[in-house]
């Protein structure tokens, strides 16, 4: 072999070693791209994904809202589930201070959420996410031509109020209290689904409850304003409990709620803004 032909050939050895070396480092750079781009801000790692069960104690006067909020969070976080216990604010918060197991507490008022705050069974300090207000509920039609609060006060009338001790009912007293009013109702409810029930049943003529409840009624109640209401707008506070089995997943769902979606459809229901 020639001098010339082995310089030639040491060339294209050289040559093609490095060429090989380019391409293993092509090959690691590759790798440590695709390893930043998976652990980079906007993708989910497995361990930050949400699962299990969320238990939620809200007020009735949620229960449409919340469910409708549950099966958004469902579906936005797969492997989770929602469940919920609705009723009279006061109800759920001694449930809650006699240890019921619950993630998050949804109230009608302050004052019922003071007693789950002064127990030492929540985390942080709640924060109102809505407010509601009172209307009369009637019958469809509105028969007994009811358009005040004074109206109520009529002996032919049977009308059902909240218990004073639930957020509904302590709201229609201070309506009444700000009008000078007095009304014995025909009976008082646990809560305000169980008082407009009575009027959707025929067993009541009216019942003082929130917008919200006859919102949901549709065409089952009529609703009638009365400017006392003004004086009893009720602040709905939201917290997770001390005691929560999921606290990632009741911060999520809290956080939901408060979001500009969850406030589309709480305010779609007639609730108002905090």
């Amino acid at each position: 072999m020639t001098r010339t032909a082995r310089r030639t050939r040491r060339t294209l050895q050289t040559a093609a070693a490095g060429a090989a070396a380019l391409l293993a480092l092509s090959a690691c750079s590759s790798s440590d791209d695709s390893s930043s781009a998976s652990d980079s801000p906007g993708t989910a790692s497995p361990s930050d994904e949400l699962s299990g069960t969320v238990t939620v104690f809200a007020a009735a006067s949620l229960k449409e809202s919340f469910t409708t909020l549950g099966k958004q969070f469902e579906k936005a976080h797969p492997g989770t589930k929602v469940t919920f216990s609705f009723g009279g604010s006061d109800s759920l918060a001694a449930s809650i201070t006699g240890g019921a197991p619950a993630d998050v507490f949804a109230s009608a008022s302050p004052k019922t959420m003071k007693i789950v705050t002064d127990a030492g069974a929540a985390t942080g300090t709640p924060a109102t996410f809505v407010r509601n207000q009172l209307e009369i509920a009637t019958l469809p039609g509105n028969p007994d031509k009811i358009s005040s609060l004074k109206d109520l006060t009529d002996s032919g009338l049977k009308v059902v109020l909240c218990d004073k001790e639930v957020p509904c009912g302590a709201a229609a007293q201070k309506s009444l209290d700000a009008a000078g009013l007095k009304l014995t109702p025909v009976s008082y409810e646990q809560d305000v689904k169980s008082a407009l029930t009575k009027v959707e049943l025929k067993e009541a003529d009216a019942a003082v409850v929130y917008k919200t409840d006859v919102h949901a009624a549709g065409g089952k109640v009529e609703g009638v304003d009365f400017p006392e209401s003004a004086d009893a707008i009720n602040d709905y506070p939201i917290a997770q409990l001390k005691d929560t089995q999921n606290a990632d997943a009741a911060k999520a769902f809290i956080a939901l709620v408060q979001s500009s979606e969850g406030q589309k459809v709480l305010t779609g229901a007639g609730f108002l803004k905090p």
